[in-house]
C-alpha cells in the first residue's frame, strides 16, 4: 500500500509539472531591464538626460590627476628658460636601468646607443645631421623639453614617454655625455 501511494504521489506530480508548461507563453521574467536593457549612443540625442546629452565633455582647463602641466612655452626663448630646470627625480625616483631601457627603445635608433649621433637610421641615410651629444651643451632640463616639444627633426615624444620617464631619459642622456 505504501508503494502504491509513492507511484500514484510521484505520477502526479510528473503530470502537473508537465502540464503547468506552455511552449506558446513563457514564463515570467523579473527585473527584465536587467537582461533587456534599452541601448543608448553616446553622445545621442534622449530626453532621459541632461542636457539632452547622455555623455559629457571635459570642462575647459581639466587635467588628469597626478599631471603637472609644463608650463615652458615650445619656443626658442623657452629652449633657453629650460636649460636653467633641474629633475625633480631624487635618489629613489631616479632609475638609471629604466632611463636606459627607455633610450634604448625611443631615442637610439637615431642618436646612437653611445649617444654619438650614429644610430641605425643614420647609418643607413635615413636622417642626416643627428647631432652627438659631446657637441652640445645641454641640461637636464634643455633635453626634458627637447623630449618633450621636439626640436628640427626630432618630434615631440610627450605621448610615448610620462614625465617621470623624460626625466629618467634625461639622466641617462646626460650619463651618455659625461662618457664621450
Amino acid at each position: 500500500m505504501k508503494s502504491l501511494n509513492k507511484i500514484v504521489a510521484v505520477l502526479g506530480l510528473t503530470f502537473v509539472m508537465v502540464s503547468c508548461h506552455n511552449n506558446s507563453k513563457p514564463n515570467y521574467q523579473f527585473f527584465p531591464n536587467m537582461y533587456e536593457s534599452v541601448s543608448y549612443e553616446t553622445y545621442s540625442e534622449h530626453d532621459v538626460f541632461k542636457d539632452g546629452k547622455e555623455g559629457q565633455l571635459l570642462p575647459d582647463g581639466a587635467i588628469k590627476r597626478g599631471f603637472v602641466p609644463y608650463e615652458i612655452p615650445n619656443t626658442p626663448e623657452g629652449y633657453i628658460l629650460s636649460k636653467s630646470m633641474k629633475s625633480p627625480l631624487d635618489s629613489i625616483t631616479s632609475n638609471p636601468e629604466k632611463g636606459k631601457e627607455l633610450y634604448g627603445i625611443y631615442c637610439a635608433i637615431c642618436h646612437g646607443d653611445k649617444g654619438n649621433g650614429k644610430g641605425k637610421l643614420v647609418e643607413r641615410e635615413k636622417f642626416l645631421g643627428v647631432p652627438s651629444y659631446k657637441d652640445r651643451e645641454i641640461t637636464d632640463g634643455s633635453i626634458f623639453h627637447v623630449v618633450t616639444y621636439g626640436l628640427n627633426s626630432m618630434g615631440s615624444h610627450a605621448n610615448q614617454l610620462s614625465q617621470e620617464e623624460r626625466w629618467q631619459v634625461a639622466d641617462y642622456v646626460l650619463k651618455l655625455k659625461s662618457e664621450l
